[in-house]
């Protein structure tokens, strides 16, 4: 049997509600293989208490992991930022996570906000490049709180990084192809490059790859476009390649698609070797210990993780388990306001999920 060991970081506010649903169901999926948790304090309110951030050395814990489990990281009584480059930026480049993965995936009509898009609209993946653009922190404030402040953020794009996103973004193409028969591969890279002239570099480089995937079509646009698309036509995308500080927002945007920010689930990855998941929601520090939030992401990212391992057969149960539940409006919604608790939404999943057969 094939034991994995998996790092848990509960994090902040509603994090470790979450979390603890979310190891409830992977408990239950749980078949032909097994697993050790490796529980990590770091958080905001570790920090409060100890002062300690992530440090250097955990960083070869984590590499050594089969992958990370993260709730939330964010605590109103620390500088923003701080804990958050501490462990998820530590991780992400760290670990040279480069693939941002998430899924774009409405499992019920009535959550969708859009009028007359359904399931079948509404089903595509976005991958962000993960370790480059805004977020590398170069750049600074200079005579802060002077009225000379000055303060400078550089994007940074290599060849190498931005090269590597695309082909696995063209890869991810192909391969969704194969699973919808008779439906062309589509690929839609977004950048901004008619403004932002280094981004032409992502550009040429999309045309280049793409060469080599002449069964992939390709289409590229600018990110306003790309927005605007997305809230007309959703059905127009099936694969997005993206800049990192472009995917963080269009994401967002694709989570209220589906339901909203609580169904919305994400993987860190690199592929072959090292993965983190997550729900791309926030510690929501207003609900926090009140069993109001809504855990389906942070499920759904057990998914996601099971996927990575390759448990497949456990990660399809966990997904349709959570589509039938959404679907028959068992759940009735992905906020806080379905009226139902974080441990009754956790343990629907998990008598569905026991009940549920996995196949071999």
């Amino acid at each position: 049997m094939k034991t994995y060991n998996i790092g848990v970081i509960r994090g902040d506010g509603i994090g470790p509600e979450v979390i603890e649903e979310g190891l409830k169901v992977l408990r239950a999926v749980k078949d032909g293989f097994d697993f050790n948790l490796v529980e990590y304090p770091y958080s905001g309110a570790h920090y409060l208490k100890t002062k300690e951030l992530a440090p250097e050395r955990v960083i070869d814990e984590w590499r050594a992991l089969d992958a990370v489990y993260l709730g939330a990281i964010g605590h109103p009584g620390v500088e923003p930022g701080l804990v958050e480059r501490s462990v998820i930026m530590g991780l992400r480049l760290g670990l040279d996570l480069y693939v941002n993965l998430r899924p774009v995936k409405l499992f019920a009509e009535h959550l969708c906000p859009l009028k007359g898009k359904g399931p079948r609209e509404v089903d595509f993946v976005v991958i962000r490049e993960n370790t480059e653009d805004a977020y590398g922190g170069m750049g600074g404030i200079f005579r802060k709180g002077t009225p000379d402040e000055v303060a400078i953020a550089e994007m940074v794009f290599t060849r190498k990084g931005t090269e590597r996103i695309i082909r696995y973004a063209f890869e991810l193409a192909r391969e969704r192809g194969q699973a919808y028969p008779g439906r062309r591969p589509k690929l839609t890279m977004v950048d901004k490059a008619n403004a932002i002239r280094a981004q032409d570099l992502w550009t040429r480089t999309f045309a280049e790859v793409g060469k080599e995937y002449p069964d992939v079509e390709q289409n590229h646009l600018y990110v306003d476009a790309c927005c605007m698309l997305m809230i007309k036509s959703p059905e127009a995308f099936d694969v997005v390649v993206t800049t990192n500080l472009f995917g963080d927002i269009i994401t967002d945007i694709g989570a209220m698609l589906q339901g909203g920010m609580g169904t919305a689930a994400s993987g860190n990855i690199h592929p072959g070797q090292n993965g983190m998941f997550e729900p791309i929601h926030g510690s929501a520090p207003d609900i926090a210990g009140r069993g109001l939030a809504n855990p389906i992401g942070a499920i759904l990212s057990v998914g996601m993780m099971l996927d990575f391992l390759g448990e497949k057969a456990a990660a399809n149960c966990v997904e349709s388990v959570v589509a039938e539940l959404l679907t028959s409006r068992r759940i009735p919604s992905v906020d806080a306001q379905s009226g139902l608790s974080t441990i009754q939404i956790g343990d629907l999943v998990t008598e569905a999920v026991t009940a549920k057969p996995v196949p071999a």
